[in-house]
């Protein structure tokens, strides 16, 4: 049976994108990612995109999604990337255990600084997950 996991941001436009990205991938078909924000950003930044294409990763689909898209989907497991998303993350109208990692914002820097983030979210966060949901 797939896990549903939402992953959570505070704009949904650089972390919370590539995590959502880096768990389909990694953990398919046994998760599917979603994610969202709690102040939702306007885009994706084009970093992002690239730092995804480089690791050999699809990236089109993505795109920022309000908190409230979201609240009504069954999800196994809540995951915060940044500190802010982890104070204001709502009661959900169901149980779900949650899971917390906070990563650094490359939002405005450069490429090499969102290749960071990614590297440092498919090396902590991947197996976090893996291990919470018991893959």
């Amino acid at each position: 049976m797939t896990k549903t996991v939402l992953v959570l941001c505070t704009h949904n436009a650089c972390r919370s994108q590539l995590a959502q990205a880096l768990l389909e991938h990694d953990l398919a078909p046994a998760v599917r990612a979603i994610s969202a924000g709690t102040q939702p950003a306007s885009e994706v930044p084009a970093e992002v995109f690239a730092a995804l294409r480089l690791a050999g990763l699809p990236a089109e689909w993505l795109v920022p999604k309000s908190l409230d898209t979201v609240l009504e989907v069954p999800v196994d497991l809540v995951v915060t990337v940044c500190d802010d998303a982890k104070e204001s993350c709502p009661l959900f109208p169901y149980p779900a255990p949650r899971l917390h990692l906070s990563f650094p914002d490359p939002m405005g820097q450069p490429l090499a600084r969102f290749l960071e983030v990614r590297d440092e979210i498919r090396a902590r966060l991947v197996p976090a997950v893996r291990q919470a949901l018991g893959l």
